[in-house]
Order: C-alpha cells, then sequence, then structure tokens
C-alpha cells in the first residue's frame, strides 16, 4: 500500500454507472499499477482488505489522491514523457493476472451506430458504417495485447513540472491491442485544430514510448488502422452521449465533429501516418 502526503486525504468516489462485478477489475489494475511504480491512484482497502465499499446503496470506493494537474496544451517533449509512461504501463499491464474485454470494440460500434441512425445525417452515416466495413477487414490477431488505459486524453494526465504524477481514470481499462492504446493518446494528444496530425508531437510520443516498449514492424504496419478505429471509437461515443445523455447526470458533453475531423483526415491522411515514426524508430 502506498504511504505518503498523497495518502491522507483519498477522494470518496461513488459510481453511479459502474457496478459490484465490474469494478474490481478496474480497482485492482489501478493497485496493480500504483505498487509498480506507475503513477496510479492507489485505492484503500478496509480492514478486511477490500477496495470496494457500499455507501446509499451504491458502490463507492476510497480513492488515492494525486498532485499535479492536466496539461491541456502539450509540448512535444510532454507527448514524449507520456509516450514513456504509457509504454511503461503496457510492460507492467503483461503481468497483472486478470483481463476484460473492451465493451467498446466492434460488437459496440454496430450497436450504437443501429441507435444513433434516427439521428444522423446521410453523410455521417456513410462514413461510419464505410468504417466500421473497412476495421472489419483488419486482422489484429498478430499484434501484442495486454490491458490497456483505452482512455488517456489529456485531461486523464496529471503533470508536475515536466514530470507525470499521475494517470487518473482507468475505468474503460480492459484487454486489447497496445498499439490501440497509444493510437487513442496519439489522436488526443497530437491532433491539430482541423484534425490533422501534428507531426513533430506524434512523432516524440512515438518515441517516447518506443524508448519503453519497443515496437515491432507489425505494429508499424497497423499503425494507420488503429488511429483510425481510435478516431470512429470515440466519434461514436461522443454521439451516444450527445442524443442520449444519462439520466441525472451534468456533464460537459464533448464535441462529437472533433473526432469526426480526426476520423476523415486519418482516412484521408492513411498512406502517409506512417511517416509520423521517426525514420530510424524499425530497423
Amino acid at each position: 500500500m502506498p504511504t505518503g502526503p498523497a495518502t491522507l486525504f483519498p477522494d470518496n468516489t461513488l459510481f453511479e454507472h459502474l457496478n459490484n462485478q465490474e469494478l474490481p477489475f478496474y480497482l485492482d489494475f489501478m493497485a496493480f499499477m500504483s505498487e509498480h511504480d506507475v503513477p496510479s491512484a492507489h485505492p484503500i482497502a478496509d480492514t478486511q482488505g477490500h477496495y470496494l465499499r457500499q455507501v446509499c446503496g451504491k458502490p463507492a470506493a476510497l480513492i488515492q489522491k494525486l498532485p499535479g494537474a492536466s496539461i491541456l496544451d502539450p509540448s512535444a517533449q510532454n507527448c514524449y514523457t507520456l509516450g514513456q509512461m504509457l509504454g511503461k504501463l503496457h510492460c507492467v499491464s503483461k503481468d497483472f493476472p486478470q483481463q476484460r474485454d473492451n465493451v467498446c470494440g466492434p460488437h459496440w460500434w454496430r450497436t450504437t451506430i443501429q441507435s444513433l441512425d434516427p439521428h444522423l445525417s446521410a453523410g455521417e452515416l456513410k462514413l461510419v458504417h464505410s468504417e466500421i466495413e473497412y476495421q472489419a477487414s483488419f486482422r489484429n490477431t498478430h499484434l501484442p495485447t495486454g490491458v490497456i488505459h483505452a482512455d488517456l486524453f489529456r485531461d486523464n494526465v496529471l503533470f508536475l513540472g515536466a514530470d507525470i504524477t499521475g494517470m487518473i481514470d482507468f475505468y474503460q481499462a480492459c484487454t486489447d491491442v497496445l498499439i490501440y492504446d497509444l493510437a487513442i493518446s496519439v489522436n488526443d494528444w497530437c491532433s491539430l485544430d482541423d484534425g490533422q496530425l501534428d507531426n513533430t508531437k506524434a512523432q516524440q510520443m512515438i518515441a517516447g514510448y518506443h524508448a519503453k516498449r519497443p515496437l515491432g514492424d507489425a505494429e508499424k504496419q497497423a499503425w494507420p488502422v488503429m488511429l483510425r478505429a481510435g478516431a470512429l471509437r470515440f466519434w461514436l461515443s461522443r454521439l451516444r452521449d450527445l442524443h442520449f445523455p444519462r439520466e441525472g447526470e451534468v456533464t460537459h458533453t464533448k464535441n462529437p465533429a472533433e473526432y469526426q475531423n480526426i476520423l476523415t483526415q486519418r482516412i484521408e491522411q492513411h498512406n502517409h501516418l506512417n511517416a509520423h515514426w521517426p525514420g530510424d524508430l524499425i530497423s
């Protein structure tokens, strides 16, 4: 169990949309990361050693509070540092003994677009269905897998100065292709306002990752596909949140058009996306 000032004032988290069957995986994974020098908030166990509690009939947990703040306009150096930390997370996660399916994978894409069908334009529907069909043609069984964060956006990483002090919000974590996790982060951290990639930031994040977990040629070849898959997944989730907001939940709905633009750019630039890998990365 971690000690020190960060554990003295924990956050009491009440889970409205996760249940008692789902939460142990996430809490155990957060604890495992923290215990292996990945800066995750460690859940605090009760006197029986359980992380999960019940408050007012709902699951809850005391979660270690971490120092730092998110950087919403990261530098290329910040991107390199994040790449290193994500690579380290993946090296550690291979020894995590539990697994969990990605509930926002291809099956979810198909069911989600069915529910969204009445709300989207013909052009939007064509783009989604075309991309789902394209992704179905790609087989990723040859790519390294493990437990991934699956939501490592800028607002889920804390910095103090140039150092990462926290990786938070592990409640999308699942077992999936490792390079997909990197693609999700590159799409968020390294995209320009029009959806195109910032070449320098993307190169730095990939190089930082490679420094901790060396990437293979198969992963390089799959890179454009993974970028497109990550863009599709978050476009669909933002569309769902816009058209089907959860009852009783007051949140800021993120703009779906941002990820529609990112997906469109990744499709248009598909044959050039490997150029964002540093030239000497893969021998």
